[in-house]
């Protein structure tokens, strides 16, 4: 749900926006060859000025976008920050390393969005204040490792939906969309790296999600996984196509569904005050 996400949200607000940007669609190729998220940190710049060429004065709806992504970049960057400085909650060693990981990820991304914003001549919005225990919801939060994993898990596994809720958007641009994906498969990996460190824990859950199973989680996270019961894509029933045989768990988990900015919004407003 990152800078793919806030390119679609863009087009989504600007149907010109392809076309103001046709000229320019070879630097967007560069994405494509960073292996991760915190490379992206080192072209900002060079995306502000590219969004300020092609919107001139109208730079505000874009900065607005951005501002917003940058929002939910601080959460997630802040989460992962405060667990990883909490003494003795993350085990020494692999998990360490990977919470780590995420954390650095996320906070290059803080950086990528305040300097684009500032490239394209606007202001960053200040980091809201946050409560990851969702008032009172995950009181433990930062001293309970399994609460953590599990909170890390619903911002995971949301991040993934959300971002499949824009994606279908840059079909028009093959060059987006590529780099898109390429984005699209590294988030779906901490997905399932959270939930494989919860397997190894003893939780219930499965790499990837199967229906509407709520993973482990709380019944009030269930609005992350509703619709992933779909059984149906482009019209075809996956349980019985070309005659064969398919569980409904199988079909389910074949596919990740979208959620739209609204049920986004929706999840994870309990996060900040």
């Amino acid at each position: 749900m990152n800078l793919y996400n806030v390119i679609d949200q863009i087009e989504k607000l600007d149907p010109d926006m392809s076309g103001r940007l046709d000229g320019r669609r070879a630097a967007l190729k560069q994405f494509t060859s960073f292996a991760g998220k915190v490379a992206l940190a080192a072209v900002p710049l060079s995306l502000g000025g590219m969004f300020k060429k092609a919107y001139g004065q109208s730079v505000t709806t874009v900065l607005d976008v951005l501002n917003y992504a940058l929002t939910l970049e601080y959460l997630e960057a802040e989460f992962y920050t405060q667990a990883v400085a909490s003494a003795g909650l993350i085990p020494a060693g692999a998990p360490t390393g990977a919470i780590t990981t995420i954390r650095d990820h996320e906070v290059a991304h803080v950086a990528f969005l305040r300097t684009a914003i500032q490239g394209a001549g606007g202001t960053p919005v200040n980091k809201p204040n946050f409560d990851f225990t969702a008032g009172g919801a995950f009181a433990n939060v930062f001293s309970n490792y399994d609460t953590f994993l599990a909170v890390a898990q619903a911002f995971e596994d949301t991040g993934v939906r959300a971002y499949k809720g824009q994606a279908a958007k840059l079909i028009s641009n093959n060059d987006v969309l590529t780099a898109a994906l390429n984005i699209h498969s590294v988030e779906a990996r901490h997905a399932s790296h959270i939930r494989q460190m919860r397997r190894a824990r003893g939780a219930a859950v499965k790499p990837w999600i199967t229906g509407k199973d709520l993973g482990g989680l709380p019944a009030a996270t269930a609005a992350i996984y509703a619709g992933e019961e779909n059984a149906t894509q482009a019209g075809v029933d996956i349980t019985n196509i070309n005659g064969m045989s398919i569980s409904m768990d199988d079909a389910t988990e074949a596919f990740d569904e979208p959620l739209t900015e609204q049920q986004v919004l929706a999840i994870v407003r309990p996060f900040i005050r």
